[in-house]
C-alpha cells in the first residue's frame, strides 16, 4: 500500500534539508529558489517500537517495517497557479501525493535569503494556500461550465455533480480550502474525482533554529503557526531540519546520546513520519513468525478480510478467520502460547474491524 506525502513550502524554508534527513539521499539544498526542479522521492521506514519488541520476542530470520514515501516538491512562489516559477509543474506534482507536509520557516538567519525578503510564517502559509486555492478554483470553473451544460438536459448525474460544485465554488472564491466543506459520502466520491489540491490533508512543519529546538514553544513564529493550524484542525510538528540531517547520519546509540544532549526525547523526523502516516487514516497490524516479523499498513476501519488482502488477494478471497492478539497482550505474556492460555488470543471472523497493533495469523482457503 503506497503512501505518499509531498513536502511543500516557499523556497529556502528548509524543505530539501528536511528531505535529506528523511531519506539520506543528499538532495541539493542550495541557497536559491528552484534548486529542486524535479520532485525527489524517498522511501522511509515508519518508526514503531512495537516492531522492535516483537522482534525481541519472536527472534525471526528477518524483520520488515512498513514504509512511507516522501516527495520533495520544489518551492512554490506567488503566482504559481498562473505558471510563475515553474508553478504549473509543481502544482501537478502536488496532485500526485496523498497528503501535504507544509514546511514553514520559523527561524531568523541573515545568511539564508527569503524569497519575500522577510520572515513571516503566516504570510508564507497564506501564499502557498492561496496558490493551491486558485489552482483548484480554475479547475472547478472549467468543470462547472461543462457540467452545467449537461445538467440543463436534466441528466441526473450531472445535476448531482453540479450541486456539489455549487458547494465548492463559493468556498474557493472566498479564499478557503475545499477540505473545510462538510460533505456526505456520495459528495466525497464526486470531489475525489476532481483531484483538488485543497482537499488533501495538511500537516504543518515548523522549522526552527538549532538553539531553539528544545524550547520551541517559546518561539513566536511557532506560536503563530500553531494558532493558524488550530483553526484548520491541523497538526504542527516542530523540527530543526539541520539537526535532523545530522541525526540521520548517526548510529542508533549515538542518536540517543545526541538527542539527550539537546534535551529532546524523540527525533522530530520520527514524529513527522508517524504523524504523516496517521494523517491519512492509516494504522499498522503485525504478522509474527520465526521466518518473519512484519508490519502491514491498513486503512482504519478495514475488516479482517480486507486487511488480509493487503498481504495477498488470495488471503481476502479465501478468508476463513484470523487468530488475533493485541500487541499489549503479547508484550505482557511474551509468547502466543502463554497469551492463549490466558485467554487473550481470539478467533475473529469476517466482520471483525482490525485494530492498530493487532498481531494476526490469517487462516484462508482458495
Amino acid at each position: 500500500m503506497s503512501l505518499t506525502a509531498g513536502i511543500v513550502g516557499l523556497p529556502n524554508v528548509g524543505k530539501s534539508t528536511l528531505f535529506n534527513a528523511i531519506t539520506k539521499a543528499g538532495v541539493e539544498a542550495a541557497n536559491y529558489p528552484f534548486a529542486t526542479i524535479d520532485p525527489n522521492v524517498g522511501v522511509v521506514e515508519v518508526p514503531d517500537y512495537r516492531l522492535n519488541r516483537l522482534t525481541e520476542l519472536v527472534v525471526p530470520k528477518k524483520t520488515v517495517p512498513t514504509t512511507f514515501e516522501f516527495t520533495d516538491i520544489a518551492g512554490i512562489v506567488k503566482g504559481a497557479s498562473k505558471g510563475e516559477g515553474l508553478g504549473n509543474k509543481f502544482l501537478a506534482n502536488i496532485r500526485q501525493v496523498d497528503a501535504i507536509c507544509h514546511v514553514v520557516r520559523c527561524f531568523d538567519d541573515e545568511n539564508i535569503t527569503h524569497v519575500e525578503g522577510r520572515i513571516d510564517p503566516l504570510s508564507d502559509i497564506e501564499t502557498i494556500n492561496l496558490e493551491l486555492i486558485l489552482a483548484d478554483l480554475e479547475a472547478v470553473e472549467k468543470r462547472y461550465t461543462r457540467v452545467a451544460k449537461v445538467a440543463r438536459t436534466k441528466d441526473k448525474e450531472a445535476m448531482i455533480e453540479l450541486a456539489v460544485l455549487d458547494k465548492i465554488k463559493p468556498v474557493l472564491e472566498a479564499g478557503e480550502s475545499a477540505r473545510t466543506i462538510e460533505l456526505d459520502e456520495d459528495e466525497q466520491k464526486i470531489v475525489k474525482n476532481l483531484f483538488l489540491l485543497t482537499t488533501k490533508p495538511v500537516l504543518y512543519v515548523a522549522n526552527v533554529a538549532e538553539e531553539e529546538v528544545a524550547n520551541a514553544d517559546e518561539n513566536e513564529y511557532v506560536k503563530q503557526v500553531r494558532e493558524f493550524a488550530e483553526k484548520e484542525n491541523a497538526e504542527v510538528i516542530v523540527i530543526c531540519a539541520r539537526i535532523e540531517e545530522e541525526i540521520a547520519e548517526l548510529e542508533d546509540d549515538e542518536k540517543e546520546m545526541f538527542l539527550e544532549d539537546l534535551g529532546i526525547e524523540e527525533s522530530g523526523l520520527d514524529k513527522l513520519i508517524r504523524s504523516a502516516y496517521s494523517l491519512l487514516g492509516f494504522a499498522t497490524y503485525f504478522t509474527a513468525g520465526v521466518q518473519e516479523v512484519r508490519a502491514w499498513t491498513f486503512k482504519k476501519g478495514m475488516k479482517a478480510p480486507q486487511a488480509a488482502g493487503v498481504i495477498h488477494t488470495d488471503f481476502e478471497r479465501g478468508f476463513i478467520r484470523a487468530e488475533t492478539v493485541s500487541f499489549e497482550d503479547l508484550d505482557k505474556y511474551e509468547t502466543m502460547q502463554a497469551a492463549k492460555e490466558a485467554g487473550r488470543v481470539r478467533s475473529e471472523g469476517k466482520e471483525y474491524v482490525v485494530q492498530d497493533g493487532d498481531v494476526m495469523l490469517f487462516r484462508f482457503n482458495v
